[in-house]
């Protein structure tokens, strides 16, 4: 079943890239007592999302601060590794957007949003989507329509808050 507006988020790990390597961090550290913008793409370095998703984050988390939100977090379907090296391709500070990594997808399927890539060579990866997460609640959810980017821009979510 695919998480809801006023769930609570699922505990699980997910792992950082830190230059001590690969830290271990649980989204109750990540969510609780905090506002987040969490936006999820099918894959680091990928069309869309390297050229569009994870930009209009950078380009807008100024204004996702001023709006009330402590957290911009990215999520993928990808180890800590690749979302650390997505990171410096894109000029994005350690601390400015907060790179996840979801390796086996545990997260991804306990959210009811992971997807079948396995069609473009990429095997079960997350949907498109951002959301508002509030202490460890789910205040707005924005899934996209396969092939889709309009609802889980930071343009978007602004919108929201």
């Amino acid at each position: 079943m695919t998480v809801q507006i006023g769930d609570r988020i699922p505990s699980a790990t997910l792992t950082r890239a830190t230059d001590d390597g690969p830290k271990p961090v649980s989204t109750d550290e990540i969510f609780g007592g905090k506002t987040v913008a969490l936006f999820a793409v099918p894959g680091a370095f990928t069309p869309t999302c390297s050229a569009k998703h994870l930009p209009g984050f950078k380009d807008h988390r100024d204004d996702l601060s001023g709006k009330g939100v402590d957290t911009v977090a990215c999520l993928s379907v990808n180890d800590a590794f690749v979302m650390g090296a997505w990171a410096d391709s894109q000029g994005i500070g350690k601390e400015e957007i907060v790179m996840l990594g979801d390796g086996n997808g545990d997260f991804t399927r306990a959210l009811g949003l992971s997807m079948d890539a396995k069609g473009f060579g990429m095997g079960e990866r997350s949907q498109r989507y951002s959301m508002l997460v509030k202490d460890g609640v789910v205040e707005q959810l924005n899934v996209e329509q396969a092939g889709e980017f309009k609802v889980s821009s930071a343009e978007h979510l602004l919108t929201q808050l």
